[in-house]
Formats: structure tokens, C-alpha cells, sequence
């Protein structure tokens, strides 16, 4: 074991695995498993365990455009490296952890698992302290075009002192996110700067076909009840069946604050059910990046804050904003309380720094169907060094207040 002085984090985890010395062999594989993917130490420093526990010492106080990657890439790229390369030393399939999980690796074992919340806290904690913004950054994400900083989109700079404060910025006006076709109400808006993943069917038991769920036979599936918290649970747990879950992603250089996709009144006061800061990551050695991977169902294990919002016409819905990864923190308006009553497009609440999801659910009277725009996907021809294979529609990304889908009667 290291004697070295460390941040106090990093100390913490050191004093876990004294208590428990079987996290260091899960970590040790996890390691060994991602430096066998990404040899490079330029790419991948944290190749054993003490180079790991430096990492973390530098990782806990990062300002989030510090990363590994070449400082001529887009700023944004650099953010999402710079939370992908945490989560790929952790999310390495590794035989041994006792339980069964969404996944067997070491970031879902609990032990390690509260530890990750903990750097989580801690880093959020550093991105609200002033050494974590400076005129350089705003620079160089103002230089970025993703961001939308010189659009006159957002309120002034002369607000954001930290990078939390910049990373939750507000808008500078409402009609910078026009809520589309306000006064109808079977319209569905995008609740984030985001882009839509797709819909599927909830069945009879509430239970949501999609790639990697609970098995049943040849089929495997998860369940709202997994979905909802408890105090949601008990009334709701069947309000879905039949349905439609829906979920949508928000980059990392999107607005971040969400809002209602519907009107209606909220039923119960709004939950946040802790639980995983996790992310699944692949490296592709082509582009010497690290991947996320967005799939439907790793929502089931993390983060996430519940509102049950009974519509005029169309049964109730669940907003169900999602925290992944670093810092993700997912935060109500004071005004969100139960019995309140709001119109679509009304502020929800605001993710602190990580990636983020959103997932809707529909009870089976709204009928509803996604209707955001799609676009043709094209796989790059390595050899012509050109994106020349089509394989597929996916979501454009869209703005908050746009149309995202339509319930019908």
C-alpha cells in the first residue's frame, strides 16, 4: 500500500480497501482488463493501482477542460474524455464480484459504488468554488459553437463564477426556447436540448422490452417498478402498463436545465431515489476515443429524480430526469411541490456537471408516439476516409420546447 500523501478522497478509498482488501483485486482486474483495450499511457496514465490513486488525486481537482487528449480538440470532446476515461477503468467485466448486477463490473459492486458517489461529491464540490472557472474557459467554450455562447442565447456571463454556475446557466429569455404549439395540449415538447433515443411499449406487467434486460425465455425485459421510487411505487406501479417509456440524451455542451414536456398537476411530492454514478464506456482504438454508450437500460440502476404529473386528458406521466456520471446531481425548483399545477415548457429543475438522460412514461390513454425529426446515419469508409455507409435513421438533436412527440385521443 502507498504511503504517499494523497488527496483526502483518495485516502478514503485507500482506507475502504484496508477494510476490505478484495476491492484492490476487482480494481486490479478492472485495470489490467482496460490497459489490455488502451495500452497507451498518453490515453490510459492509470495502468495499476498506484498510478490509479494518482489519478484520482488529480481528477478530484480537475477544472473540467483538463484531460488527457490533445489540447487542439474541441473543447467539448475534451469534457466528455475527461468524464469517459473514469468510468472505462471501472466498467471492465470482471469475474468474482459477489451479487449480481446490471452489469459485472466494479463500478456497480456497492462498496466501490458508494466510494464513486463520493468522488462524484467531491469533485461537484470543487466546481463550486471559483478555481474552477476562469476567462480562459469561458474562452474556449464561447470558441465552440455546440455551446451557443455567442448566439445570445443565455443570460450574461458576469453570473457564472464557478463552473457549476456556467454549466446550470440560464437562458437570457424565454423566447430563446419557443414552446411549440403552446395552446395544444395533445403535444408532447422536448424537455432538454437534447437528442431523442426512441420509444418502446410497456406491457401488461409493466415490463419494458429492450437489449440486455431481466431474461423471460428468449426475450428480456425491465420493469417500470424498477424505474419508480417509493413514494411513486405504490400508487403507480401498474399506472404505466401498457404504455410507452421514452427517453431522450443531453451532451455535455447542451442547456441543462429541463422543463415540463406536458402540463399538468403534480400528484405527489417529487422524489430523488440515490443510487449509481455510473457510465458504460467502450474505447475505439481507430479514433483513440472513449465511447459512451447511451443504451436503454443502465437508467434502471442510477440516479434519478420521479414527478407523477396528471394530465387534463391523457392520464398521468412520469418525468423522470436522470443523473449519470460525475457530479449528477439532478435538482427541483422550490416551486415543484404536490398539488402544484404547471403549463409545458415550465422549468422542472437543473443537472449539475455529468452527462444526462430524461425519461417519460405514458400511461396507455395518451397513445402517444414520438414524432421528433430523424436523419440518415452513415458509417465512416476507413478507407476513403469518409462517412459513405448509410446503416439506419437516428433522433436530430433538438431544443428544449420543440415538438417531441403527440398523444392522441
Amino acid at each position: 500500500m502507498t504511503t504517499l500523501q494523497h488527496e483526502p478522497i483518495t485516502q478514503e478509498l485507500i482506507d475502504l480497501i484496508k477494510q476490505q482488501p478484495e476491492i484492490q483485486t476487482y480494481l486490479d482486474d478492472s485495470l489490467a482488463a482496460a490497459k489490455k483495450l488502451n495500452p497507451d499511457p498518453k490515453l490510459n496514465p492509470a495502468q495499476d493501482f498506484d498510478s490509479y490513486l494518482t489519478y484520482i488525486d488529480w481528477a478530484s481537482q480537475l477544472a473540467p477542460q483538463e484531460i488527457l487528449n490533445n489540447p487542439s480538440d474541441l473543447i467539448r470532446d475534451q469534457i466528455l474524455q475527461s468524464i469517459c476515461y473514469f468510468y472505462f477503468l471501472l466498467d471492465q467485466p470482471i469475474t468474482g464480484l459477489p451479487g449480481t448486477y446490471y452489469k459485472q463490473a466494479i463500478q456497480y459492486y456497492p462498496p466501490f459504488s458508494a466510494w464513486c458517489r463520493k468522488f462524484s461529491d467531491t469533485w461537484g464540490a470543487y466546481l463550486d468554488t471559483p478555481n474552477s472557472w476562469s476567462e480562459k474557459q469561458y474562452q474556449q467554450f464561447y470558441d465552440d459553437p455546440n455551446f451557443r455562447l455567442s448566439t445570445g442565447d443565455y443570460q450574461s456571463p458576469e453570473n457564472w463564477h464557478t463552473f457549476n454556475e456556467f454549466f446550470s446557466r440560464y437562458l437570457s429569455s424565454p423566447s430563446k426556447r419557443p414552446i411549440s404549439n403552446p395552446s395544444d395540449k395533445s403535444v408532447v415538447v422536448s424537455p432538454a436540448d437534447s437528442v431523442p433515443q426512441g420509444q418502446w411499449a410497456i406491457d401488461s406487467q409493466g415490463r419494458i422490452m429492450v437489449n440486455d434486460g431481466l431474461q423471460v425465455k428468449n426475450v428480456r425485459y425491465f420493469n417500470v417498478k424498477d424505474l419508480l421510487g417509493p413514494k411513486s411505487l405504490p400508487a403507480y406501479q401498474n399506472a404505466f402498463n401498457n404504455g410507452v417509456l421514452t427517453h431522450t440524451f443531453l451532451n455535455v455542451f447542451d442547456y441543462h436545465r429541463y422543463h415540463f414536456p406536458v402540463g399538468g398537476t403534480i400528484k405527489l411530492a417529487p422524489e430523488v431515489v440515490q443510487q449509481n454514478v455510473a457510465l458504460e464506456v467502450s474505447f475505439d482504438s481507430t479514433t483513440k476515443r472513449y465511447v459512451p454508450i447511451d443504451s436503454t437500460g443502465w437508467q434502471f440502476t442510477q440516479t434519478r429524480g420521479i414527478v407523477i404529473v396528471e394530465t387534463e386528458n391523457y392520464g398521468v406521466v412520469a418525468l423522470i430526469p436522470m443523473g449519470m456520471a460525475q457530479v449528477s446531481s439532478v435538482n427541483f425548483e422550490a416551486s415543484v411541490l404536490a398539488g402544484n399545477s404547471f403549463e409545458k415548457g415550465d422549468m422542472l429543475g437543473t443537472f449539475l456537471f455529468g452527462g444526462s438522460d430524461y425519461i417519460i412514461l405514458f400511461s396507455k390513454d395518451a397513445k402517444f408516439q414520438i414524432t421528433a425529426p430523424t436523419q440518415q446515419q452513415f458509417v465512416q469508409n476507413r478507407e476513403l476516409n469518409q462517412f459513405a455507409t448509410p446503416v439506419g435513421d437516428t433522433y436530430k438533436h433538438i431544443l428544449m420546447g420543440e415538438e417531441y412527440g403527440r398523444m392522441g385521443e
